[in-house]
């Protein structure tokens, strides 16, 4: 007979924090779908694309403070 969720969660409840954790991350992992892998690929391109953009200097730079004083502008 195979154990019930409240036991299998019982369980799982009285691991360390750290094993608890890998569990969880184990769990999440098994739901993730074949798209989401794909989804998270594309951005990962995109990332590496857009830093290295950044470092041969084609990406405009603008601060944190400008894009927060514009963002309370548009607030008001």
């Amino acid at each position: 007979m195979s154990p019930s969720f409240r036991e299998i969660e019982e369980q799982a409840r009285s691991l360390p924090p750290e094993e608890r954790a890998r569990l969880a991350e184990s769990l999440l992992e098994s739901l993730r779908t074949e798209g989401t892998a794909e989804v998270e690929a594309a951005w990962q391109r995109e990332i590496e694309a857009r830093a290295a953009a950044f470092r041969r200097g084609e990406e405009e730079v603008i601060r944190g403070e400008a894009i927060l004083a514009e963002l309370r502008q548009i607030a008001r």
